[in-house]
């Protein structure tokens, strides 16, 4: 359907604007809103909980029953297509129909297969009209991670990392605090509160003795907390492992004697050695296994090596680079990858956004 009118557009951009009020709060579940409208008036609001909590739709036919508002005959707008299946909560299309809505139109159809137009399917069946397609590239991008694992099997993987305008992320001896501004800072812990796993490297833990975790006042999930340490060198004193977050999982090339002391300091120790090289991680099987722990999305800040192996490895989707308006001189880089034939063929990202935050500026770019 192409043939969409200013209202229904209105009527969307509604329902988006309230999904993006659960990307830190929904996942796995997608960050869903929705928006009901009877006789031209909004009746009814809400986004997908908590995991195990009501799906927007559910929260939108609540929030007009507490207005006082009938929902027969109203129209709901939603940003993904209703749910079928009975999960931690029952379908969502269901409810729809109950409610004797007469219409439904979805921003796009819902890519994971207990859905993907059954949805649609039991909303005819009870004599509402659907409708589909409607700001499709904007839902995509709202839920960019959740639409990865079903269709590729993979979590989303976004790059972060600070750098001076020479291109430094640290000094010779691995300092790197602090290269951006509170504002920037401020921005990283949002990307990290949407994601289902924040990964980093051996090499920041014993550098930068980081926490890992999420520390914005209004963050009730935590996400995974993941490190690559293929050689299982973390200190059990290591403050990602005593700090308030979500659980830390370790992944290293081998067993080590180690093991049983980093278990006991609260690590989840899994053994992952790439066979090419026993001495790595193997990176692609750990995002697999990460998918199967339903993570959307990883946020990864590392250091230079295992920022380059994901690279190298071709496993990144995303970069997030934070520039600030100084020099080094001297200093580590963002990424170790091997240097090109030429300049002229380099690989190229696309570059999706450049924004100012706070006094650094911040760009994304995605994979060609």
């Amino acid at each position: 359907m192409t043939d969409w009118t200013e209202a229904d557009r209105r009527w969307m951009r509604e329902a988006l604007a309230e999904g993006r009020l659960a990307e830190r709060l929904s996942p796995p579940n997608p960050a869903v809103g929705a928006v009901l409208v009877k006789d031209g008036r909004l009746i009814g609001r809400g986004h997908t909980q908590r995991t195990g909590g009501p799906h927007a739709e559910v929260m939108a036919l609540a929030d007009a029953r507490s207005r006082g508002e009938s929902t027969e005959g109203a129209t709901a707008y939603v940003t993904l297509e209703p749910c079928s299946h009975y999960g931690r909560t029952p379908p969502c299309a269901l409810a729809l129909g109950r409610a004797k809505v007469a219409r439904v139109v979805a921003a796009m159809r819902d890519p994971n297969p207990r859905v993907a137009g059954r949805g649609f399917a039991m909303l005819e069946a009870a004599g509402v009209e659907c409708a589909c397609g409607l700001f499709e590239e904007e839902a995509w991008e709202a839920n960019v991670g959740f639409f990865t694992r079903m269709t590729r099997g993979t979590p989303w993987v976004r790059m972060k990392w600070a750098m001076t305008l020479d291109g430094r992320t640290a000094f010779p001896d691995g300092r790197s605090q602090w290269i951006t501004g509170p504002e920037a800072r401020m921005d990283t812990h949002r990307w990290r509160g949407r994601a289902g796993a924040v990964a980093t490297g051996i090499g920041t833990v014993l550098a930068d003795r980081p926490q890992m975790n999420v520390r914005l006042p209004d963050q009730v999930r935590q996400p995974l907390r993941v490190v690559v340490d293929p050689r299982l060198e973390m200190p059990e004193d290591a403050p990602i492992l005593h700090s308030p977050g979500g659980r830390v999982l370790v992944f290293a090339a081998g067993d080590r004697p180690r093991r049983a002391a980093l278990e006991r300091a609260g690590a989840e120790v899994r053994v992952l050695p790439d066979a090419r090289d026993p001495n790595h991680v193997d990176l692609a099987e750990m995002l697999l296994e990460l998918a199967a722990l339903e993570v959307n999305e990883v946020h990864l800040e590392a250091g230079p090596g295992l920022s380059g192996a994901f690279i190298k490895a071709d496993l990144v989707d995303e970069l997030v680079a934070y520039t600030a308006p100084c020099f080094f001189g001297e200093g580590l880089g963002p990424a170790a990858v091997p240097l090109p034939e030429a300049p002229g063929s380099a690989r190229r990202w696309k570059f999706k956004s450049a924004d100012f935050v706070g006094g650094d500026l911040r760009m994304i770019c995605r994979r060609n």
